[in-house]
């Protein structure tokens, strides 16, 4: 899973003059990081008891960071969309310089390894143009977004929610901004759909494929193998046969 601890910290400081004390800023890298990896693995559904076991904090510690489980789900959605968006940004460099399809191919590779195309949130495919997202076609995280804040047990009423709770006003921690998903998401697609557009037009890229079904590459995962290296070999097997899949004559 893709690591932005350092950044992530960073931002989180800025809360209040002077921000986080080392302890807390050491404890919300482990409670980023380990969020990162629970809801890639588990989806938004997965709870945030085990987002606190995989840390090894308290659950409480968890909450004063984040005021309940949907400014934590949002916070790790944007933070992933963010790092999409500039990967693609990137990407798009390349494919501007004469080379679409190595443009296109090193964006798919560097989101499906790191993860992150399994940790966006269900605006970037209500987004996508009606006709790019048939039914079918588009996944939904596992775990429903709109309950994101279910399956905290009591935690969250045991839990201060005022001044001083992260996210919440005069909290020093992050939290997720309503609204900010969605432009995060729109911003994305436009700039995949550009690097689809350049590969299509070049001849480099099937007709057919669409910006979901880009996105629907990056967001593929193998099943989860308990041998490392067998699980590093199916992940790149899987990539390979979808990449293969988005070129011509296939």
């Amino acid at each position: 899973m893709m690591r932005t601890d350092g950044e992530s910290g960073r931002r989180a400081g800025g809360g209040r003059a002077g921000g986080l004390r080392v302890d807390a800023q050491r404890n919300l890298r482990h409670v980023l990081s380990a969020a990162r990896d629970v809801f890639g693995e588990q989806g938004y559904g997965a709870p945030m008891e085990e987002v606190a076991r995989r840390a090894r904090v308290g659950v409480g510690t968890v909450y004063r960071r984040f005021p309940n489980k949907e400014a934590l789900v949002r916070y790790i959605a944007e933070e992933q969309t963010r790092w999409l968006t500039e990967r693609a940004a990137e990407a798009l460099a390349v494919a501007s310089a004469g080379e679409p399809w190595r443009g296109l191919e090193g964006f798919v590779r560097g989101s499906a390894a790191s993860g992150s195309g399994r940790l966006l949130p269900p605006e970037l495919w209500w987004l996508a143009p009606a006709e790019e997202r048939g039914a079918e076609r588009v996944p939904r995280q596992r775990g429903c977004w709109e309950r994101a804040g279910d399956g905290a047990g009591g935690a969250e009423g045991a839990v201060e929610s005022g001044p001083g709770a992260e996210g919440a006003p005069g909290g020093e921690g992050p939290a997720g901004h309503p609204g900010g998903e969605r432009r995060g998401a729109a911003e994305l697609l436009g700039t995949v759909g550009q690097l689809v557009e350049r590969a299509r037009s070049a001849g480099e890229l099937r007709a057919d494929v669409t910006v979901a079904d880009v996105m629907l590459v990056i967001a593929a995962a193998p099943p989860r193998l308990a041998d490392q290296q067998r699980q590093e070999d199916a992940a790149e097997r899987l990539l390979e046969v979808l990449l293969r899949g988005l070129r011509p004559g296939t």
